[in-house]
């Protein structure tokens, strides 16, 4: 199972590659065409290209994607990735014994189906397809830097024995600094939207809300994520606390987090200064994943 389950993860890689090209290729196509603007719901803006086929919106609206255009192939090509990396994680979680979720490798897998997970959710939900250009490669990252350490299992070590709470404390990880792929992804687009002369480039409001729907689910995972963590680390360490590296720099993105949600609700912090702060906060949430390899600690293992 171990052998199927790498199989199906460079096929999800495979996959992620040919989402990639097309959404890249749905853009430039849609930028090269000639374009006309119409009518959408405040916020937004959505872009006809030739034949009437809405290749790419920039509102919160559900645009029609025209069945087996580029942007179709590309939307179906990523939602199969998704179930085929469901797949590899339950093939590996048959071939262990155990949840997928106890080593680096593993959670490097894990991280990247959070990822695809949102952006299959958000995309569907928001249909802002252009942050795929964003998402997308981040992704594929993750799936290379996977695919570059050994998939061979290691046998668990006593602390990582608690399989319901280990579980449940990666899972939320995984749904937590998913979510936040997009709102670093919005909060790119936002930045760089004053230099893309394009119409087809998503408003600034409406990326500026995309930004903040994505917070609204990280925020709260990496909440359950660092509560979880500190009863697990209670049965494992006997401490619920133990300013352990990877739990210092998971607090730091927590309060990141918690500092835009504060400052947009209460000082109406949007556009600029919110943009920044979601990206300086996904860098943290880059940070807490790769920081232990070279700050070591007691999660060295993951």
């Amino acid at each position: 199972m171990i052998e199927y389950s790498q199989a199906l993860l460079l096929i999800t890689t495979g996959l992620v590659v040919i989402s990639t090209v097309a959404y890249l290729g749905a853009v430039f196509a849609a930028r090269m065409a000639t374009t006309v603007r119409t009518p959408v719901t405040p916020g937004g803006e959505a872009v006809v290209v030739g034949d009437g086929e809405v290749s790419v919106t920039g509102g919160s609206r559900r645009a029609p994607v025209r069945r087996f255009s580029m942007t179709w192939w590309a939307t179906k090509s990523t939602q199969l990735a998704l179930l085929l990396l469901t797949g590899s994680l339950i093939a590996r979680m048959i071939g262990t014994g155990h949840a997928p979720l106890s080593n680096h490798y593993e959670f490097a897998i894990s991280f990247a189906w959070g990822m695809l997970l949102a952006q299959v959710w958000f995309e569907w939900r928001y249909r802002i397809r252009t942050m795929s250009i964003i998402t997308l490669p981040v992704i594929l990252a993750m799936l290379i830097y996977a695919s570059t350490m050994s998939y061979q299992p290691n046998p668990l070590m006593p602390a990582l024995q608690n399989s319901p709470l280990l579980t449940l404390h990666v899972i939320t990880a995984s749904l937590g600094y998913g979510a936040a792929v997009v709102g670093f992804a919005a909060a790119v687009m936002y930045l760089v939207a004053p230099y893309v002369k394009w119409q087809g480039w998503p408003s600034r409001e409406s990326l500026d809300e995309l930004g903040y729907k994505a917070t609204v689910v990280t925020f709260p995972m990496l909440t359950l994520m660092l509560i979880l963590g500190s009863i697990w680390a209670n049965v494992a360490w006997g401490r619920y606390w133990g300013w352990d590296p990877k739990e210092t720099s998971a607090l730091v993105t927590w309060l990141i987090y918690g500092a835009y949600l504060h400052a947009r609700v209460t000082r109406g912090w949007r556009g600029t200064k919110s943009a920044w702060l979601l990206v300086l906060a996904f860098a943290a949430v880059v940070f807490t994943y790769l920081g232990n390899l070279f700050f070591g600690g007691l999660h060295s293992y993951a």
